[in-house]
């Protein structure tokens, strides 16, 4: 098969007249014309995915509550110490008086035990709210811990009251670990 013969499939199309090749001047890349319909389509431009783009300076909505949801706790954790501490004080006193027998077996380093484990709980959760910004993904785990340890302490010995801190442990979890929390604190930091 000859370049001129019309069942060649790598001559040229029919009905087109043939044109010889351009030169070009020194120091330029030699290109064969192009036959309109012959070759393959041309790519789409591959997306770097690693060091491109601009750093995230916005926290994302989800990861915005967790911190919120954070700082309840911490507000809750100040009401709960608060009742606690008056608990023990008010059965101490309670026990000298003969109106209030019932409370006067109730031990009060329980009710002050309670008073520290909320004040010690009040502290993690105000450390963790305040290192959203500048934490790494070492804090986004710690925050999950943080919440589901929280949800299973609403669960078991703080049933009654709990189910506030049920809630709240879950949703931290659930904003800390998605993938707006993930990105958040993986992100790049200049």
């Amino acid at each position: 098969m000859s370049y001129g013969d019309p069942n060649n499939p790598y001559g040229s199309p029919q009905g087109q007249p043939q044109q010889p090749p351009q030169q070009q001047g020194y120091g330029y890349p030699q290109q064969q014309p192009q036959a309109p319909g012959y070759g393959y389509p041309q790519a789409p431009p591959v997306q770097q995915s690693y060091g491109g783009g601009a750093p995230m300076t916005q926290m994302p909505g989800t990861v915005n509550t967790a911190r919120i949801l954070l700082w309840v706790i911490v507000g809750l954790q100040v009401i709960g110490a608060l009742v606690f501490a008056f608990s023990a004080v008010a059965i101490d006193k309670a026990k000298d008086d003969a109106q209030f027998e019932a409370f006067a077996d109730y031990p009060t380093g329980v009710l002050w035990g309670f008073a520290v484990f909320a004040l010690a709980w009040l502290v993690w959760a105000a450390i963790l709210a305040t290192k959203f910004n500048s934490g790494t993904n070492g804090t986004r785990v710690t925050i999950l811990v943080f919440g589901i340890i929280t949800a299973v302490l609403g669960i078991y010995p703080f049933t009654l009251v709990g189910i506030v801190h049920l809630v709240l442990g879950i949703l931290i979890a659930v904003f800390a670990g998605n993938a707006n929390g993930k990105a958040w604190f993986n992100r790049a930091r200049y």
